[in-house]
């Protein structure tokens, strides 16, 4: 069937995902191929000194996107939207949307950006004996206790933007399992939130007097695959304002964008992994056992199915890079040049590999906001040197691309040195790897890991809920969606691998421990930056 016909009879599915900067949708036919596809672009608001994006900025940004998926497909193919096979929404994970029983907000949505959450997730940390970072909303919901803020008492449900967005347009107060798993930890026997913590979390608050319970207030844990409810036909409305979508449609379990990422990487198997590298980065390595011990800068989080993953999360990535890349930008319209800023990029970053294994001496700290990894609850950009370093444009561009995944290599290094963690395939998506053979080779020499980069992969989170919709209609019989991706989604298909040099691993190890010593100097500007 062609993509026009799947259109009209109703076949194709949908994947819409709430990135940082970008809201995505896309549709795919019923081999999984992408046919059309809309977007908004969108920023967070800081509020009160809290990140968040208001109620009204979610639904305009989501209906403006799909308004502009129609579009497409009317451009592409004449035709309009009424039915789809299913539809799935994913969003970035972690944060806090706490509502009352009227369904209204009490404070903000507060997004994973935000780092006002130290004293709560260490108490629960400790009082769970497993890492709770910052951004976890449960981490979001005791802070809030400490502060003794007022909308504490009315809370009657809470949920991650992925899981509001699906509530509102199904009436089921459900989370996929790996969105679940950025709200609080759970237990891989059960798939279920861990019970002795819930239990133990109701005991801490019980001198409060709140009249709910933790299991009162969090969604329904649900793995990919299950039966996650339909799209009311107020549901419909809210998506597609012209008013030409139909109810009825199966809607998939919302996920986090770390799980959509695992599926668009098919990376969903034991031993297997991905880096997400963009405006921010992580990596999720899926473990085939528990960690030792707890690490502070290791999140565990699981896959859509419910396999426990090692997550690394860096708050900064690309941003600097792009930032001097505006520089150059700026340069060739002073001098008259003509700015084709797809060239710019390339060449720059192809210039990076004519720098030293080692940058020549130069550090560069990528903080725009704070980094928990390394223990900065705020960022201050930083390019350092002595006088005696090589400075050129290589050397340069060198050390801002391995600036970019620093951070990542010292969480890794937990899991490959300290853990002896074995990887089988660690795929690259993001703009980090969009010029070929860079950003893929520096990872890999960072890591110490075969990387591979596949074409679909960036397609990106959209796509990945978009499989995830297609799985829960299309599955065989029990059959899981390891096995499902690999067979009716990728069809064996790796990618294009990379492996690390002797003489790229040996300089980027040279670097990062230069990058380590000098923290002390991003701590010391951050420190400045405040006082100021």
């Amino acid at each position: 069937m062609d993509a026009k016909s799947t259109i009209e009879s109703g076949k194709a599915i949908l994947g819409i995902e709430f990135g940082s900067t970008r809201i995505k949708a896309i549709l795919i036919d019923e081999d999984n191929t992408p046919i059309a596809q809309g977007s908004h672009t969108w920023e967070n608001q800081l509020v009160d000194g809290l990140w968040t994006y208001s109620i009204d900025t979610i639904w305009n940004g989501l209906q403006d996107c799909y308004a502009n998926l129609r579009s497409d497909v009317n451009t592409k193919y004449g035709v309009e939207i009424k039915k789809l096979g299913a539809i799935g929404f994913s969003a970035m994970m972690h944060g806090y949307m706490a509502f009352n029983a009227k369904e209204e907000i009490l404070v903000p949505f507060r997004t994973w950006r935000n780092t006002n959450t130290s004293q709560a997730a260490a108490e629960l940390s400790k009082l769970f004996n497993f890492n709770i970072p910052l951004r976890w909303s449960i981490s979001h919901l005791y802070q809030a206790i400490l502060n003794g803020e007022e909308h504490v008492k009315d809370i009657n449900y809470i949920t991650t933007l992925a899981g509001y967005i699906h509530w509102q347009v199904t009436g089921q107060k459900v989370l996929g399992i790996g969105d679940a798993s950025g709200m609080l930890p759970i237990d891989p026997k059960t798939k279920n939130y861990d019970a002795k913590m819930v239990e133990e979390f109701d005991k801490l608050i019980t001198p409060k007097g709140f009249s709910w319970k933790l299991s009162d207030i969090l969604p329904t844990v649900l793995n990919a695959g299950e039966n996650a409810g339909i799209l009311t036909a107020e549901g419909a409305k809210k998506l597609d304002i012209s008013g030409n979508l139909q109810a009825g449609i199966p809607v998939c379990p919302p996920e986090g964008d770390a799980g959509t990422g695992m599926v668009a990487t098919n990376s969903v198997k034991q031993r297997t992994g991905n880096v997400s590298a963009g405006t921010s980065s992580f990596s999720m390595i899926v473990l085939e056992k528990n960690l030792s011990k707890p690490y502070e800068m290791i999140d565990i989080v699981t896959t859509p199915d419910g396999s426990p993953v090692a997550m690394v999360h860096c708050n900064n990535c690309t941003s600097e890079i792009n930032a001097w890349v505006n520089i150059f930008k700026q340069y060739q319209e002073l001098m008259g040049f003509p700015v084709n800023m797809n060239e710019i990029y390339t060449k720059l970053f192809n210039a990076a590999l004519e720098g030293q294994a080692d940058c020549g001496g130069l550090i560069s700290y990528n903080y725009v906001s704070g980094e928990p990894v390394t223990g900065l609850a705020d960022g201050r950009p930083l390019f350092v040197r002595a006088a005696n370093d090589k400075f050129d444009l290589a050397n340069f561009m060198r050390t801002q691309l391995y600036a970019a995944i620093g951070v990542l290599k010292i969480g890794n290094d937990i899991l490959f040195k300290e853990e002896k963690i074995n990887v089988d395939r660690i795929t690259g998506h993001g703009g980090y790897f969009t010029t070929k053979g860079v950003g893929q080779r520096f990872l890999a020499a960072a890591l110490n890991s075969p990387i591979s980069v596949m074409e679909t992969a960036g397609e990106g989170g959209a796509w990945g809920i978009a499989l995830l919709a297609s799985y829960l209609i299309n599955k065989s019989s029990n059959q899981e969606l390891s096995d499902y991706l690999e067979t009716k989604v990728f069809a064996g298909n790796t990618g294009i691998e990379i492996k690390p040099t002797k003489e790229d691993v040996e300089g980027f190890n040279a670097y990062i421990e230069q990058y380590k010593k000098g923290l002390a100097i991003e701590k010391a500007a951050v420190e400045y930056k405040v006082a100021k």
